[in-house]
């Protein structure tokens, strides 16, 4: 067998708020109930954020515990990514300013803001391919959102949907098989389905401008066939079948969409990584959240094969054979 460079996952952590927000107490703020959130979306509450918890509080939070499940400690980082779409600030980039925190001055660090709820494997993959060439030994994924500061929450349709958090995953250079491979897409015509118009140079009294904008049937019916397509395109380039694969890790965004591409895979539920219903959607944060939560769990255990899934707003989407 020759000598080749995976990325192999070597540690992962996470950090969700204190703060609950459950369907009964959004039935007291907006037009809905605990049974139509349920059926719809498969969200029971959502972590909300309080204001010292930014994407960079939760993102410190969540990389201090995936360094202490590999067993490192920062000056072992070589690279950091995170993936956000709600930074701490437009620059310096949430990773900058988590490298000044972690005392590791020099790595490249940087922001991937602009791929939405598919933020996380791009940026598994652009890691991915740092540790393939050499160029890197462990580097610092982490997916961070605060989307409850960019919902408007008088509007019963998006507010619903989503939760803050972060997730984090290190990658490390390893002869043994890790991440097999990595799949991305965009398709920019659907740029109206989902998007949050922040505008640089406009006045900020365009309220709307600072709020998500979603068309959740177009972007359902979306989901489902673009995401059918990734998974033959992820197995078929791996030479795998649906049974190869052990653990579906998807962004949890909706648990009917969830339901389509479990069957899609004959996989039973039991075999797919569900937050949904305490975590709601976090956006770049869910997969990371979900793949820490499985694993310490014990449900996930070395040498599973993983398939990981995620898309958002662009479109953009994209997946990641994993062995774990």
């Amino acid at each position: 067998m020759n000598n080749m460079t995976y990325s192999k996952i070597i540690g992962t952590g996470s950090y969700l708020p204190e703060k609950n927000v459950t369907n009964f107490d959004l039935e007291k703020i907006v037009e809905t109930t605990h049974e139509w959130i349920i059926e719809r979306t498969g969200i029971r509450q959502r972590h909300i954020a309080v204001e010292h918890e930014t994407a960079l509080y939760m993102a410190e939070k969540a990389a201090r515990e995936a360094m202490l499940s590999a067993d490192i400690v920062p000056a072992d980082i070589g690279m950091i990514i995170i993936a956000t779409t709600t930074p701490e600030k437009m620059f310096p980039s949430t990773a900058c300013l988590l490298q000044q925190r972690l005392g590791i001055a020099g790595c490249p660090a940087l922001d991937l803001n602009s791929t939405a709820c598919a933020g996380f494997i791009y940026a598994m993959s652009i890691a991915d391919q740092y540790i393939r060439n050499g160029l890197m030994n462990n580097v610092l994924v982490i997916g961070s959102e605060v989307m409850s500061r960019v919902v408007d929450w008088t509007d019963r349709t998006t507010c619903i949907l989503f939760g803050d958090g972060a997730g984090a995953v290190i990658l490390g250079a390893s002869e043994e098989q890790g991440i097999l491979s990595t799949h991305l897409h965009a398709d920019g015509n659907y740029k109206d389905v989902l998007f949050l118009p922040v505008t640089v140079g406009k006045p900020a009294q365009v309220e709307e401008a600072f709020y998500i904008q979603m068309k959740g049937n177009p972007l359902f019916r979306l989901a489902v066939n673009i995401l059918g397509k990734l998974f033959d395109e992820t197995l078929k380039a791996n030479q795998l079948q649906k049974s190869d694969i052990d653990w579906l890790i998807p962004h949890q965004a909706n648990i009917r969409i969830i339901e389509a591409m479990a069957k899609k895979l004959n996989l039973p539920m039991d075999r797919v990584a569900i937050t949904l219903s305490e975590q709601g959607n976090t956006s770049s944060a869910s997969i990371p959240l979900a793949l820490d939560k499985y694993i310490r769990d014990g449900k996930i255990k070395r040498g599973d094969m993983l398939l990981l899934e995620g898309f958002g707003g662009g479109l953009a989407w994209g997946s990641a054979l994993v062995k774990y």
